[in-house]
């Protein structure tokens, strides 16, 4: 199915295209059942199933620690925010699979490398203050990307991010919480913490995706609103945003050019290494080969599961049909 919309991406032309894009500038919600050109429907696919996939594989760095978590408070409270993801990413897929793709061609597209998830996942949780790191950093850009997104064009992907962004602000302030108490905590604390804004400032910045004059998809997305922001208008805002929380933490952040811009009242800002981004995308980064592996083995030792559940809606077929021959 998602290889036919491939094919037929440039295929859609003339009147019902223009009135297509007449109601998208009159900011109508696209539905399932509405005519669409190939090309938004792939688009569409592309990025809810990488936000989905996002989700799911996120759970990983997290879920590492909640054995080891502090207090059993936080246990919990991690705990909670690990399902929340799951739940998340079932959001996503239920809104691609309106497009007509299923969750099973999307995890197998993930699991071969056919499909990608953020940058973000690929980086290790090495430290408890890294949990607050994930919280702080991570989850406030995905929020920074997401809140748009409740007014994208495609009905289902604005519904689900309603109930996403709620809770990831919860995140957020889980994370930021945490890198809180660290930070006023002891001198070992507050240098983990540190640490931890040390090496996730820029993979984070990288999360928008690249520099808008790099950025491959960016202008058609947003001329069908699928995006509503361009990547570096959201990469400038996170910043503005964070900085100051960074100084009220008493932390630094890692990078020598920043400034704050008085004329503009933005904040001046390195660009992340874009190659390193690039490469962690390809597969390359510190725990790709490890968070791939993970997800093939839950897909694996779930087969008899998903066995099971098939046949079972096979049988319960059968009987209706029976019924309904009978009654006949």
């Amino acid at each position: 199915m998602y290889a036919q919309m491939v094919k037929s991406e440039n295929t859609d032309n003339g009147p019902e295209l223009d009135a297509f894009q007449a109601r998208i500038d009159a900011g109508e919600k696209i539905e399932p059942k509405d005519w669409m050109p190939a090309g938004y429907r792939k688009t569409l696919i592309r990025q809810i199933s990488q936000h989905a996939h996002s989700e799911i594989v996120g759970q990983l760095p997290e879920g590492n620690w909640i054995t080891r978590a502090p207090t059993l408070e936080r246990k919990a409270i991690l705990l909670a925010k690990v399902q929340d993801e799951a739940g998340h990413g079932l959001y996503l897929y239920c809104a691609a699979e309106t497009l007509g793709v299923s969750r099973d061609e999307l995890t197998e597209m993930l699991l071969d490398g056919r499909m990608k998830y953020s940058s973000i996942f690929n980086y290790p949780t090495l430290t408890w203050a890294d949990i607050g790191a994930i919280g702080w950093l991570v989850d406030g850009a995905a929020i920074m990307n997401q809140v748009p997104l409740q007014r994208t064009s495609y009905g289902p992907y604005a519904r689900a991010m309603v109930r996403i962004c709620k809770e990831e602000s919860f995140h957020q302030r889980q994370g930021y919480d945490i890198m809180m108490k660290m930070a006023k905590g002891s001198e070992a604390q507050k240098r983990m913490a540190q640490d931890a804004l040390n090496r996730y400032w820029y993979p984070s910045l990288m999360m928008f995706g690249p520099s808008d004059k790099e950025s491959v998809h960016s202008a058609q997305s947003m001329k069908w609103r699928i995006k509503i922001n361009s990547n570096d208008e959201l990469r400038q805002k996170f910043v503005d945003q964070t900085v100051p929380q960074a100084e009220y933490l008493g932390l630094t952040v890692p990078d020598d050019n920043l400034r704050l811009n008085p004329e503009t009242g933005h904040y001046e800002f390195s660009e992340p290494d874009w190659s390193e981004f690039f490469e962690v995308l390809n597969g390359n980064g510190p725990c790709n080969k490890e968070r791939l592996e993970a997800r093939n083995k839950a897909w694996d030792d779930g087969q008899w599961v998903r066995d099971g559940m098939m046949e079972n809606a096979r049988k319960k077929a059968a009987r209706a049909a029976a019924s309904k021959v009978a009654a006949e």
